[in-house]
């Protein structure tokens, strides 16, 4: 089987999907050859985007599911089971991100960030997985952040929530390698997304010259750099490549 027709039979569901690199995301996977299935809390913008898609000649569906919601995550993936297939590829991009003085940091404030980021991948890993156990292949790819890697003033909560992240890929990649399974995360750093010009309005992050100049290849990457890294590792060749972190950040963090 050629790895084009084995992406033909793999349905992807990519959480977040819906903009920003999520959306790179479901371009890369269905130009791949994947059925796609467009995860994202904006369930008019999920579909649009799987229209966007269809109207490409791929494969797609739009659904719109809170990803720290346990039912909703349910429901949404056996939509996916029922109109498209078991999920075979996870890539979980839904996340959101708060800046905040550490001892400003309320408890709705903690919980909000912890339960996107870190229980609503892990909800989402396990609503796939049994999937992907079943098929004995499978490929998830967490999307969590360079802040976990270096820490980030004003964003504790975003920090731990994505460490968490990091944590919960390699527990993963080591109890499901048995599967035929693999899981590996990527932490983003300097990409320009609309969630990062939302926080430069607000005065919470630089301007793009600023922080361009702080990475060594000199300028900020695009939804496309993610993505082209996650669907890289969701193919055959990344076979043997689990439990990884896969920087995508232009050498900001080594």
């Amino acid at each position: 089987m050629t790895s084009a027709s084995a992406a033909a039979s793999r349905v992807a569901v990519v959480t977040g999907g819906a903009s920003g690199m999520g959306l790179a995301t479901c371009r890369h996977l269905a130009a791949a050859g994947h059925p796609v299935a467009v995860l994202d809390i904006d369930a008019n913008r999920a579909e649009q985007a799987a229209e966007d898609l269809r109207a490409q000649g791929a494969q797609a569906l739009g659904v719109g599911a809170d990803v720290a919601d346990r039912s909703a995550v349910a429901d949404a993936f056996g939509k996916v089971r029922s109109d498209l297939g078991p999920t075979l590829v996870l890539v979980t991009s839904a996340g959101i991100s708060e800046f905040s003085d550490f001892n400003a940091i309320s408890p709705d404030d903690w919980h909000r960030v912890i339960d996107v980021n870190l229980t609503g991948t892990f909800y989402c890993c396990q609503a796939a997985l049994p999937d992907m156990v079943a098929a004995g292949w499978g490929r998830i790819v967490t999307i969590s952040s360079s802040s976990a890697q270096r820490g980030s003033p004003r964003m504790a909560h975003y920090a731990a929530a994505k460490g968490g992240v990091i944590s919960l890929t390699k527990s993963m990649a080591r109890e499901f390698a048995k599967h035929g399974i693999t899981v590996n995360s990527i932490p983003p750093s300097g990409i320009e997304t609309p969630m990062q010009h939302q926080q430069q309005a607000a005065g919470d992050l630089p301007s793009n010259e600023v922080m361009a100049a702080s990475i060594p290849l000199g300028h900020l990457g695009t939804g496309d750099d993610i993505a082209a890294a996650a669907a890289f590792l969701a193919s055959d060749a990344a076979g043997y490549i689990t439990g990884q972190v896969l920087g995508v950040n232009g050498g900001a963090v080594l």
